[in-house]
């Protein structure tokens, strides 16, 4: 049996109590123009080249959520440390910091570091380097 498949991830919704301050962090974050969401009162982090993932859309709930859903965003660079400085002065707060065993490394590559960020509403995400061997 084939099953054809015509979705494709448009953008990644994050409720935000202030989708304008949110949109702001993860524009600069991200390097992306922030502009009006899909709906009244929603901010959008915009896409500015197709590889650089989905629209981002801030999004002020109406009422409480029926269920928690947990979103964690991961970045990868190649500038580790110039990006731990530069996310740190946007407002995000570092958590936690991990470097992989080699045991648990991928074929060809020699080391790994992360580190788990909050941005400013406490919604966590990710900066890792993957170092070639």
């Amino acid at each position: 049996m084939t099953t054809t498949v015509s979705l494709s991830f448009a953008a990644l919704t994050i409720d935000a109590a202030d989708p304008a301050a949110l949109a702001d962090f993860w524009g600069k974050a991200l390097g992306r123009p922030v502009s009006p969401g899909a709906v009244a009162g929603d901010t959008a982090v915009d896409v500015t080249d197709p590889e650089g993932g989905p629209r981002m859309i801030l999004h002020n709930p109406a009422g409480p959520a029926t269920a928690k859903n947990s979103v964690h965003p991961v970045l990868v660079t190649d500038h580790y440390d110039e990006e731990i400085e530069r996310l740190t002065a946007l407002g995000a707060r570092a958590l936690n910091e991990i470097k992989l065993p080699p045991a648990a490394l991928p074929p060809g590559v020699a080391a790994v570091r992360q580190t788990t960020f909050a941005d400013p509403e406490g919604n966590e995400f990710d900066l890792v380097i993957w170092q070639p061997e």
